[in-house]
């Protein structure tokens, strides 16, 4: 009976970890990129390039204003990756084993990111919206500012004045964004690392950096007409008669190509993409980090490293997943970018 309880209790951590480390690693990350999270949106809302938005911010509101929002932006990292990432592992282990244990092609890798992306965009819109008003609202004038105080005030003000369904508000354009961010990175990050490594000699730290920036850039390019549209729907007040200004995400898109071109959507593309890379390799480096397990007796368990190594130091902090001992570097099936968060 006590070897059936140790054995339950041992596996219960392995399942909860993908859920535990991406949230706390996301929600690290995001306390890294959050000013430029900030001045990224002040830009798709019209208010000037960075260096304008930047100058202003700093001169009208102060430096703490870099950071409006955070409360909302980790609760966001707190149901949107730990749902994303934990459903991801839960569907790439259910391949494996329907793949009798081999690595995963690349398709079915896509498959399972852009699944979890899209369940972890429905958790997380909620908080999404609130961090979108929260950052746009020093845009606003004075007497149409939601003037929300943290994430729980904003959710607590939009259900009482909009209704319970006005938390998914955007939430259409938030999980394609979540799906076009997921497949920009996994089309792009394993050519990035064989390039980086075979083609420029690059070491392992370099590697990871660069392939992140690379793939940081392509799912800046593939999710960011996205991304704008959310964040126009998200932040949109009625006028005067009670009218929004768009009707759905449709109508938005469709009036802003007509006014602006396919080029409005890529307002504020080298922000996001200064904004995405960082948060690639931040959250690269710090999913993986294990948390020791502790055994029966509260003790902590050392990691014993199953799947191969970079180098002893990497595969003990449990950066990277290489596979099976011995294998080329470049030649990994790796999952390292379905695990990065935006």
């Amino acid at each position: 009976m006590a070897e059936e309880k140790k054995a339950q209790s041992a596996g219960v951590w392995p399942t909860v970890k993908p859920f535990v480390n991406g949230g706390a690693s996301g929600m690290l990350a995001t306390c890294v990129i959050q000013p430029i999270d900030m001045i990224k949106v002040r830009i798709q809302l019209g208010q000037g390039s960075a260096a304008t938005v930047t100058k202003n911010m700093l001169r009208e509101e102060g430096v703490g204003a870099f950071y409006k929002g955070l409360s909302a932006g980790l609760l966001r990292q707190a149901t949107y990756t730990t749902a994303r990432l934990g459903s991801f592992k839960m569907l790439t282990n259910k391949a494996i084993e329907a793949n009798d244990g081999k690595p995963l092609p690349l398709y079915q890798k896509a498959l399972c990111g852009l699944t979890a992306g899209a369940i972890g965009a429905c958790f997380g819109s909620p908080a999404d919206l609130a961090l979108i008003r929260m950052q746009a609202d020093a845009t606003l004038p004075v007497a149409q500012r939601r003037n929300y105080t943290n994430a729980f005030h904003a959710l607590y003000r939009i259900v009482a004045d909009e209704g319970v369904l006005a938390l998914w508000k955007g939430a259409g354009p938030t999980v394609v964004r979540a799906m076009a961010l997921n497949m920009g990175m996994l089309a792009s990050y394993d050519q990035s690392v064989e390039f980086c490594k075979d083609s420029l000699g690059l070491g392992e730290a370099a590697t990871v950096l660069g392939a992140s920036t690379v793939s940081g850039f392509f799912a800046a390019a593939c999710s960011l007409p996205f991304d704008y549209v959310k964040t126009q729907i998200q932040k949109m007040q009625p006028d005067a008669s009670g009218k929004y200004p768009y009707t759905g995400s449709l109508d938005c898109a469709m009036k802003t190509l007509k006014a602006g071109g396919p080029f409005k959507f890529y307002t504020g593309f080298p922000v996001y993409c200064v904004r995405i890379a960082p948060h690639v390799m931040v959250f690269t480096f710090l999913y993986d980090l294990d948390i020791p397990q502790p055994d029966s007796e509260g003790r902590e368990k050392n990691r014993v490293v199953e799947r191969g190594h970079f180098s002893e130091t990497w595969s003990n902090a449990g950066l990277i997943d290489c596979g099976e001992i011995g294998k080329p570097f470049a030649s990994q099936s790796y999952d390292l970018i379905d695990h990065t968060s935006d």
